[in-house]
C-alpha cells in the first residue's frame, strides 16, 4: 500500500533522552496464539509495514486480543515506551460538536481508513523504537501501528491538513472516521467527489468493508444519525418496550433527559412523548 506521502506527514515519537529504554522480557504464548502471531508478523512482512531489527534500545512484547467475531489481533505492548514520550496537545474534535453538526442532513456517507493509521509512516528514527519481540526474532514497525501514545493526534492533525477545505462544511472528520453531508440529494454527487479528489492526491485509501454511500441513516462515533433526528447508539443493548403505562413512562423521562442535554441535536426531532 503507498500510504501517505513523508513530505506531508510522519509519525515522531520525541522520546525523553533522559528516560531509561526498557527491554521486555520475552513472553510465553499458549500455541493458538503463537501461530496467529506467527501469521500476522509474516502478512506484515509481505506488505512491508514491518522490518527486521537488530540491537534495538526499547523493545516490547506482542498481545494477541481475541477478535469480536473470529480470528485474533496482534497488538503491541508500548506501556514503557509512551511513558516516556511528552503527550501531543494537538486537539481532536469535539464529538457533540460533530453530531450536532451533522444533524438535518438529508443524505450521508460514512467512510472508514483502509488500516488508517498504517497509512502514515514512521520517521525513520523512531523506526526501532517501536522494536517487538517474537520466537521467530526482533521486529520494527515502517508504519505508525495502533498503540503509540500520539498516534491519534498525528492522524487528525494529517485529516486536518487534507481535508481542511471541506471540514464544517460538506465533511465532518474524527481521526480515521469520515462523513461527507448534503442538504439535498443533489448535492451529495458533487461532496463526494470533491473528497474523492483528494482522497486520490494523497493516496489515502479507504476500507470498503467499512463505507456505506448516500443513505439516510449511519453509525458515527457511537450514535446512529438520521435526517432530522438521532438516537443514541448502545452497543448490544436495547429499550425494551413493555405495555405498562410505568415502563412507557420511564422511556418518556429517558429520552426527555436526553433532548434536555443535546436540545441543538433534537430541536427538529419527533416528539418522543407521544409515543
Amino acid at each position: 500500500m503507498p500510504g501517505i506521502s513523508p513530505d506531508i506527514i510522519s509519525h515522531r515519537l520525541s522520546v525523553n533522552p533522559a528516560v531509561r529504554p526498557v527491554r521486555q522480557k520475552r513472553r510465553a504464548y499458549d500455541p493458538e496464539r503463537y501461530e496467529a502471531m506467527k501469521a500476522e508478523v509474516d502478512r506484515l512482512s509481505s506488505i512491508r509495514f514491518i522490518r527486521e531489527v537488530d540491537y534495538p534500545t526499547w523493545l516490547a512484547n506482542v498481545v494477541m486480543v481475541r477478535k469480536p467475531r473470529k480470528g485474533w489481533r496482534m497488538c503491541v505492548d508500548y506501556t514503557n515506551l509512551n511513558r516516556a514520550c511528552p503527550k501531543d496537545s494537538f486537539p481532536l474534535p469535539r464529538i457533540d460538536q460533530l453530531v450536532d453538526a451533522t444533524a438535518g442532513h438529508a443524505l450521508l456517507s460514512f467512510m472508514d481508513a483502509y488500516s488508517g493509521y498504517n497509512q502514515i509512516l514512521m520517521h525513520p528514527e523512531d523506526q526501532a523504537h517501536t522494536s517487538f519481540i517474537t520466537d521467530r526474532g526482533l521486529y520494527c514497525y515502517k508504519v505508525m501501528p495502533f498503540g503509540l501514545k500520539n498516534a491519534g493526534a498525528t492522524y487528525q492533525r494529517l485529516v486536518n491538513h487534507l481535508f481542511a477545505p471541506l471540514i464544517g462544511n460538506t465533511m465532518e472528520v474524527y481521526v480515521d472516521d469520515m462523513l461527507v453531508k448534503s442538504r439535498t440529494a443533489d448535492q451529495h454527487i458533487p461532496n463526494l467527489s470533491a473528497m474523492f479528489t483528494i482522497l486520490k492526491q494523497y493516496k489515502m485509501r479507504l476500507n470498503p468493508t467499512k463505507c456505506a454511500f448516500g443513505v439516510a441513516s449511519g453509525k458515527f462515533l457511537g450514535f446512529i444519525m438520521f435526517f432530522l433526528i438521532f438516537n443514541m447508539f448502545i452497543q448490544k443493548k436495547a429499550f425494551q418496550f413493555k405495555k405498562s403505562s410505568e415502563k412507557g413512562s420511564n422511556l418518556v423521562c429517558s429520552t426527555t433527559s436526553v433532548r434536555r442535554k443535546s436540545p441543538p441535536l433534537l430541536q427538529n426531532s419527533h416528539n418522543f412523548s407521544q409515543v
